[in-house]
C-alpha cells in the first residue's frame, strides 16, 4: 500500500483481517464437539445457535442499522431456532440475560452483525450435514436455510452496506471490538453447551 496515499481497508476487511484466527479457532472448536453426528449433539448445537440469536436479537429491531440494511428487521434467526428446537422436542433454554447487543452503539453494533450475518455463509455446509440426519429448511434445520436471494448475494449486499457507513478510525475499531465480543460470546456458549 502506498504510505502517500494510502486508501484505508474497507470496513469489512479489516472486520476479516482482524478476527480472521479467533474465527477459524471457534470453527474449529464446534466441528470437533460434532454436532451433526447424532440429534443429541445437535440439540447442544441448537442451544449455542439460541444463545447467539438471543443476543444478537436487538439488532434486527434497531432503526440505525436498519437504516444501512433494508430488510433487517427480516433477517432475524431467534425465531427459527426456537422453532428448529421445538420441531425436535427440543426444550427452548431459558435466558435470564439480557441481550449483549441491547445497548450496543452503532460501531459496536456492525461488529457483532458482520459475525452474526457472515456466519450464514458457513451454514451452506452446516445445511448438508444436517440434511444427511433428516433436517431441512422446514425441519430442524431451518435457522441455517439460505437467504431468498442467495448466500453469495446477500453477503455482498452486507459487506457493500458495512462498506457504505463512514466511520472514523476510532468507531472502526469500536466495530472490530464487537466482532471481537461477538465471537467471544460464541465461545463461552460453545464451552458451557458442547
Amino acid at each position: 500500500m502506498n504510505t502517500q496515499t494510502s486508501i484505508p481497508d474497507p470496513l469489512s476487511a479489516r472486520l476479516r483481517a482482524e478476527t480472521n484466527t479467533t474465527h477459524e479457532r471457534l470453527d474449529r472448536s464446534i466441528m470437533a464437539a460434532k454436532p451433526f453426528d447424532n440429534i443429541e449433539n445437535y440439540g447442544r448445537f441448537l442451544r449455542v445457535q439460541h444463545g447467539l440469536h438471543h443476543h444478537v436479537s436487538p439488532l434486527y429491531r434497531s432503526a440505525a442499522l436498519a437504516a444501512h440494511f433494508p430488510g433487517l428487521n427480516t433477517r432475524g434467526r431467534l425465531n427459527d431456532v426456537a422453532q428448529d428446537m421445538a420441531d425436535l422436542d427440543l426444550p427452548r433454554p431459558e435466558i435470564t440475560a439480557a441481550p449483549a447487543t441491547e445497548s450496543a452503539d452503532l460501531p459496536e453494533a456492525l461488529g457483532w452483525l458482520y459475525v452474526v450475518e457472515g456466519s450464514n455463509l458457513g451454514a451452506a455446509f452446516l445445511l448438508k450435514y444436517a440434511r444427511k440426519m433428516g433436517l431441512s429448511e422446514t425441519h430442524g434445520a431451518r435457522h441455517l436455510a439460505e437467504p431468498p436471494e442467495g448466500r453469495a448475494p446477500y453477503w455482498k449486499a452486507v459487506k457493500s452496506a458495512l462498506d457504505a457507513i463512514d466511520l472514523n478510525s476510532h468507531d472502526q475499531a469500536r466495530a472490530i471490538k464487537g466482532a471481537e465480543a461477538a465471537f467471544a460470546a460464541t465461545r463461552d456458549l460453545v464451552q458451557a453447551h458442547l
